[in-house]
């Protein structure tokens, strides 16, 4: 099966980590444009133009909000200038897709935006069956970008690109129009990340985007940004920056050792295509704001002395629990969301497994 190509690129050196050293962090080589109240940066190589702060979908259907006022805060973002919108199938059992879909059909806003959604079915049947889902929920007849979530375990990409796997439906629902990119998430380990990479290259499969924690944390400690990200920039993949206050509601402000302000500057002052942050109200929503329009690219001592902010609490994970504890790991909680193993697999299963 054709899967597109790059799978003549030379691999690069990793970057060694050095956990206190913010000259090895990659560095933003500009800032993006800014319009209005908002930067907007290119996708990777896709040519897409997006806000360079991207509303998170997770947050929009939170038990405290009502349709309504979701639906306020997606115009008012949008109207603003945010146009990179985050969803995922499982977010709420799916409401939050539904009141994206909802806000979007009206006045139309969904020509507006380069809406992403996320899958996590690892089986070709699953996984066309979540986007066919994920387009009536979300009133629309394409994707702009679709995410394999949640990859967080090694096995997820074999079983994502092996034969009769999620893979298949997704280059399908592609070429029928449905999508336009392709990418994946997870939250767990760099290495996974990169082993993602290195199994789409064996398939001559070039991601458009990766997501992934880019924070103020994530510096000191299994560090994405140290290890995987200079791989992304190498091959032009769109770089997706995610939980920049750390997730769990802002666990980096409960560590007291930097603003909400600090953390959205350092995660743009990374090579990022976007960074996607949760939405909940209009203080935050402003807040975004007032990142975008303050945003400059820091020099090497002021970069070092925002990183060096986190240095002491944050060298053993104890906030970054997505990397150090089950606490986001909604697959794992869910398995029947990623679908059985494919035929071949069941073909070689011991019979009493």
């Amino acid at each position: 099966m054709s899967r597109g190509g790059n799978s003549g690129r030379a691999t690069p050196t990793l970057p060694q980590a050095h956990d206190g050293d913010a000259t090895s962090l990659p560095r933003v080589s500009s800032p993006g444009e800014l319009r209005g109240e908002m930067l907007y940066r290119t996708l990777g190589n896709t040519g897409a133009e997006i806000s360079a702060i991207g509303m998170g979908g997770f947050h929009l259907a939170k038990p405290s909000l009502s349709e309504a006022e979701t639906t306020r805060l997606i115009h008012a973002g949008v109207d603003r200038g945010i146009t990179f919108m985050d969803n995922a199938w499982d977010y709420h059992d799916g409401e939050s897709e539904i009141r994206m879909g909802k806000a979007l059909a009206q006045e139309g806003y969904r020509d507006k935006v380069f809406l992403m959604t996320k899958l996590d079915g690892r089986t070709k049947d699953e996984a066309a069956g979540q986007i066919d889902s994920s387009l009536r929920r979300l009133k629309t007849d394409r994707i702009d970008l679709i995410q394999h979530h949640e990859v967080i375990r090694f096995e997820d990409p074999d079983r994502i690109f092996a034969q009769g796997g999620a893979m298949e439906a997704v280059l399908q629902a592609k070429e029928a129009g449905k999508i336009r990119f392709i990418g994946f998430t997870g939250h767990k380990d760099p290495h996974i990340h990169l082993y993602m990479l290195q199994v789409a290259a064996k398939q001559g499969f070039h991601f458009d985007s990766a997501q992934m924690p880019l924070n103020l944390m994530d510096a000191h400690f299994r560090s994405f940004a140290r290890l995987v990200v200079p791989r992304l920039v190498e091959q032009q993949v769109g770089v997706l920056g995610m939980k920049p206050m750390g997730g769990a509601d802002g666990v980096i402000r409960k560590s007291g050792t930097a603003t909400p302000i600090e953390c959205l500057h350092y995660a743009l002052n990374l090579p990022t295509s976007v960074v996607i942050t949760g939405i909940d109200n209009e203080k935050v929503l402003d807040q975004v704001f007032e990142a975008a329009r303050t945003f400059r690219r820091l020099d090497d001592q002021q970069f070092a002395e925002l990183v060096a902010k986190t240095q002491a609490v944050a060298t053993a994970g104890q906030y970054e629990l997505y990397k150090t504890s089950a606490h986001f790991d909604s697959t794992a909680q869910h398995p029947d969301w990623l679908g059985g193993e494919t035929p071949a697999v069941q073909k070689l299963a011991p019979a009493n497994s």
